[in-house]
């Protein structure tokens, strides 16, 4: 399981297809997206990875914070999200990951805070179809009916859909194709709408209901092209054993040149 990344929604436009049909998309950008932090399972009983975008200013850190960034040797973020990712898929503190993470064709999953659009009613908040547009009905055409029961129990159940805020809420797309991500620009973008108003942050995964591509960058791919390899896979080669008599072979040789 593969690390997420935290993108900026830039807002929609289209991408016209060779055949002329055009395909609506989010645009997000992917900004100085840094690991801060390793979760392990020795450490912290599970394995995740800290990441953070965007500059933030230190005089508005807590000191828990800067100790955190320092240790790091990270710069402040204005955005920090942890994902879940398998042992083997741990990146090292401070690489810079990078918008060709995930590559065109694939499903991600993209969660945002929706739009807030305040108080609502039943009809827009739940889809509930009102009261009949007749006489008799007063002006409650639009009112829930009926929201509790007789005597017994003579109460409202907890959860029931009324009237109340909408919007304002974390919110899951799921199955979002991706439609191009450019590394250099940082740029990804993603079939369909996405939660949020423009300049909100978004947290992009990999779909956990679509098979993914075999050609995806793992553990991550990090800005610059450069390939994340742990110090314990790298194996040093062992040295090569020098006969007594390929020592004295070299020696002769020498001495050879300097009496030329």
């Amino acid at each position: 399981m593969r690390t997420g990344l935290i993108a900026q929604k830039l807002g929609m436009s289209r991408v016209f297809k060779d055949d002329g049909t055009h395909v609506p998309v989010t645009v997000l950008k992917v900004d100085n997206c840094q690991v801060v932090s390793q979760r392990t399972d020795e450490k912290d009983g599970y394995s995740a990875l800290q990441l953070g975008v965007g500059k933030a200013k230190v005089k508005r850190m807590s000191k828990a914070m800067r100790g955190h960034y320092a240790k790091a040797k990270v710069e402040p973020k204005q955005k920090m999200a942890e994902f879940r990712v398998s042992p083997d898929a741990l990146v090292e503190v401070g690489a810079e990951l990078s918008a060709e993470h995930f590559v065109p064709g694939q499903f991600v999953d993209v969660t945002g805070t929706s739009n807030g659009k305040g108080f609502a009613g039943g009809m827009k908040r739940h889809g509930f179809a009102g009261l009949r547009a007749s006489h008799g009905v007063s002006i409650s055409h639009r009112s829930l009916g009926s929201t509790g029961q007789c005597q017994d129990p003579g109460k409202v159940f907890k959860g029931k859909k009324m009237a109340g805020q909408l919007g304002n809420v974390q919110t899951t797309g799921l199955n979002l194709e991706v439609v191009s991500s450019d590394g250099a620009r940082g740029i990804i973008m993603v079939k369909g709408a996405v939660p949020g108003s423009k300049g909100g942050y978004i947290l992009v995964r990999d779909a956990v209901k679509k098979p993914t591509p075999k050609d995806l960058p793992y553990p991550a791919a990090l800005l610059g092209g450069e390939i994340p390899v742990e110090e314990s896979a790298v194996e040093e080669a062992p040295a090569e054993e020098v006969s007594a008599e390929e020592v004295s072979a070299v020696d002769k040789a020498e001495q050879d040149e300097t009496k030329e």
